[in-house]
């Protein structure tokens, strides 16, 4: 799976000014609504309920917020990258400034999964990660979550 197939250059977000997760929640819930044609406050519900499992800040700025939502064609995703990092109740208790948001069909197992594990390798990615945090716009950003997958093994 390439990140080109969920997620649009419109779904790119440089954010200024969120201090909050349940802000950062919101501000991906609406721009997902907008690619999807969904309901914001369904999406910001479905992405709560997750958290409230357990955080999705997996360590090194990075939170991989994620859920299910009937009625979605397949799975979307949404980037952010936040200009001070925020307190994401990360496992490594670092804040996180950059978050892939992961939405997808309820009953899409394999692909929610296979989206999942994909963003994981990339963002696991030391120079992948400084390229993002590096990147002086949303385009740039966009290209560098959009390289093809050997491209990033090799990064």
């Amino acid at each position: 799976m390439e990140l080109a197939d969920i997620l649009s250059e419109d779904s790119v977000i440089l954010c200024t000014g969120t201090r909050s997760k349940t802000e950062v929640l919101r501000q991906l819930a609406e721009r997902a609504a907008e690619a999807t044609r969904g309901d914001a406050g369904q999406i910001f519900e479905a992405l709560s309920d997750r958290e409230a499992l357990g955080s999705t800040g997996l360590g090194n700025g990075i939170a991989i917020p994620h859920g299910k939502l009937a009625g979605l064609n397949g799975v979307t995703a949404v980037f952010v990258r936040l200009d001070t990092p925020i307190d994401f109740e990360a496992v490594d208790d670092q804040p996180v400034d950059l978050m892939m948001m992961l939405l997808a069909p309820v009953g899409a197992g394999a692909d929610h999964l296979k989206a999942l594990a994909r963003v994981a390798r990339l963002l696991r990615n030391e120079s992948t990660v400084e390229a993002l945090r590096r990147a002086r716009n949303a385009g740039e950003i966009y290209a560098v979550l959009t390289q093809p997958v050997a491209a990033t093994k090799a990064a």
